[in-house]
């Protein structure tokens, strides 16, 4: 399967959510990275069919996506960023809702959840309802309702907010495992959500696209800019003054200073990380 934007704009009124995007997405798992109010979650609601374009186009396998609306909605499934559901509803009890609204025929459903809640680690807990779950496992079941019907892509809107870091990182491993041979998009501006299991990071600004890549090639575009240096508590000063600082850490009696140049100095210059890919682009947003 291929998804395609071709010259994407959605305004509202005098302002311009999403400007010209151009960019074509295959099977594998996308990072959408950006600052609140880029436009990831406008982007993701007219590649969900939710609002339609102002100008442009959507392709699913060059057939526009409202040529046959129907048809194509089937084919997605969506995390939403929130996480309202019933709370006196069991887990399993959601899954079968959510597949009813879905389409899934009940014999299917009755097959696939299951399989889903084992995936996710949510079997026994989803005979529980929901008002007692953590937040981590309101969302591994989210992500288990949006894999119902086996979809051909599905999108994600900040899929591990609010969460703590292990289960970000079991969320992160989760989703790796489930998105084999399907296009996942994930939209967060928490880079470690995508740096390592995304096949191309794009950077979403001002709701265009201002740069795309895996994420060794979006770092490498920044050697030569990041550098790190022992300096005192007095120097550290005139540093973070002069540059974009971009880490801090104590060693003995001095500090270590991570911080962004665009002049060349090889002694101090170190491999940039895709944080610092995401400072040099969005510090000021």
């Amino acid at each position: 399967m291929i998804l395609k934007c071709e010259n994407l704009k959605k305004s509202y009124g005098d302002f311009c959510a999403i400007r010209k995007i151009n960019y074509s997405f295959t099977p594998g798992v996308y990072g959408l990275l950006g600052p609140n109010g880029a436009g990831k979650s406008t982007w993701m609601k007219l590649l969900t069919a939710s609002l339609k374009p102002t100008k442009g186009q959507i392709l699913c396998d060059e057939m526009s996506i409202y040529d046959n609306i129907n048809e194509y909605v089937g084919k997605i499934g969506y995390v939403p960023q929130n996480q309202n559901m019933f709370p006196y509803f069991t887990g399993y009890k959601f899954m079968m809702y959510m597949a009813t609204l879905k389409g899934v025929k009940k014999e299917v459903a009755k097959k696939q959840i299951p399989e889903l809640l084992k995936c996710v680690n949510m079997e026994v807990m989803g005979k529980q309802k929901i008002k007692t779950y953590s937040g981590g496992m309101k969302q591994r079941l989210l992500i288990a309702q949006a894999f119902l019907g086996d979809p051909k892509v599905v999108f994600m809107d900040e899929p591990t907010a609010g969460l703590d870091p292990k289960e970000r990182i079991r969320i992160r491993n989760l989703i790796s495992e489930m998105a084999l041979g399907k296009i996942v998009l994930i939209a967060t501006h928490i880079v470690s959500d995508v740096e390592y299991i995304s096949k191309e990071i794009l950077l979403l600004k001002h709701g265009e696209i201002i740069g795309s890549g895996n994420p060794e090639s979006l770092e490498k575009e920044l050697y030569g800019i990041v550098y790190e240096k022992k300096v005192t508590v007095e120097q550290l000063k005139e540093i973070q003054d002069k540059y974009l600082v971009a880490g801090i850490r104590e060693e003995g009696n001095q500090v270590v200073v991570r911080y962004l140049d665009s002049k060349s100095d090889e002694e101090t210059t170190v491999w940039p990380t895709l944080d610092d890919v995401y400072l040099y682009h969005f510090y000021k947003e």
